[in-house]
């Protein structure tokens, strides 16, 4: 997200369908009252007013969580360029259970993402898989191939940010942006390499064999 809003001909938007997912749910997240406030919580409201809306640039990109779709026709996808973005799920458990201990396959993503790849490609809409690991081997030329796969120019500005929150953050950020905020570029985040509880592990097992489908489809470095 933060490497796309360095485009000029861009428009970014944060999880516009957060509020639409604590509403239908009922799942408390820090922050929870603060996030509903700020957006629209239906999300039939979010996909014509913003996803689908017409923006003052040429490309708008959402970043968006597969849990976030919950009680919603998918079909608005069909209707969009969609990018399949994936972590190594060792990772991904890591990263959240430091937030909330309590980690499901809804909150990892990786089995809704391999879902949503299938819909998509049988309906002549293949997203680009996109994997985080191969982005850090070689940034340039992994960004340079993303952008042709949108058919949308590639920026060098992509490639490095100032530190620190950022005006396209939701209001969420405070709660779970903390390591990204430091970054200045694509870099490996420090609790990438610490190990998972063993309480995790099941979860990991599962992750790891949809996240080997999707892998085989990413761009490479």
């Amino acid at each position: 997200m933060y490497s796309f809003a360095q485009r000029p001909d861009t428009i970014v938007f944060d999880e516009p369908l957060y509020a639409h997912y604590l509403r239908v749910t009922g799942i408390e997240h820090p922050g929870n009252d603060e996030i509903l406030a700020s957006q629209d919580q239906k999300g039939e409201n979010v996909v014509r007013d913003v996803i689908l809306a017409d923006h003052r640039k040429a490309v708008a990109f959402f970043k968006q969580m597969t849990h976030h779709l919950v009680d919603m026709n998918e079909d608005f996808l069909f209707d969009v360029s969609n990018i399949i973005f994936i972590r190594e799920p060792k990772q991904i458990i890591r990263s959240y259970s430091e937030i909330r201990p309590v980690v499901t396959m809804p909150d990892i993503g990786i089995e809704k993402q391999l879902y949503l790849f299938n819909k998509l490609t049988e309906n002549g809409n293949k997203p680009v898989v996109l994997d985080s690991n191969e982005i850090l081997k070689d940034p340039p030329k992994v960004m340079r191939q993303l952008c042709d796969s949108l058919n949308i120019p590639f920026y060098e500005a992509m490639l490095h940010w100032q530190a620190g929150p950022r005006p396209e953050d939701g209001v969420w950020a405070k709660h779970w942006y903390s390591n990204v905020h430091k970054t200045t570029g694509f870099e490996k985040q420090a609790s990438s390499s610490k190990p998972l509880p063993e309480y995790l592990l099941p979860l990991y097992e599962e992750s790891k064999q949809y996240y080997d489908q999707l892998y085989i489809h990413s761009l490479k470095a």
